[in-house]
């Protein structure tokens, strides 16, 4: 079974999925996330999906747990690069990703989570760092 690689910048988890998401894949995830967000005192998590050509029902349903159990540590989630077909995909089984965020790219993913962190410290509105179209 693949991992899942887990990197910190700064105070924000990446999750950079390049491999083929199998059930024991993202349960592997869910957990490792869990313990890392746990140590690492982050303040976000970037799920990169990118490189993801197709969801299922199981799939679709761990990006929102994902979310809960960051939301659960005091974490933001937000999901970058969905790419039309898995969204197409997660509309077609009625699926929804809950509170999780989603952006184009990574950029405007860091973006929101800049926004919701300042906001979280009484800075600034949690939009006010946003770029043009990541509303």
């Amino acid at each position: 079974m693949d991992r899942v690689p887990i990197l910190k910048i700064g105070d924000v988890l990446l999750v950079s999925i390049q491999v083929d998401l199998q059930d024991q894949t993202v349960l592997a995830l869910e957990e490792d996330l869990a313990e890392k967000i746990s140590s690492s005192g982050a303040s976000g998590v970037v799920i990169d999906i990118s490189a993801v050509e197709i969801v299922d029902s199981f799939i679709g349903r761990m990006f929102a747990t994902i979310a809960s159990l960051s939301r659960l540590f005091d974490a933001d989630t937000v999901v970058v690069g969905m790419r039309p077909a898995v969204a197409i995909t997660l509309v077609e089984l009625g699926l929804t990703l809950g509170d999780v965020r989603t952006a184009l790219d990574l950029d405007r993913g860091m973006a929101i989570l800049r926004g919701l962190t300042a906001a979280k410290r009484g800075f600034a509105e949690p939009d006010d760092d946003l770029p043009p179209g990541a509303r």
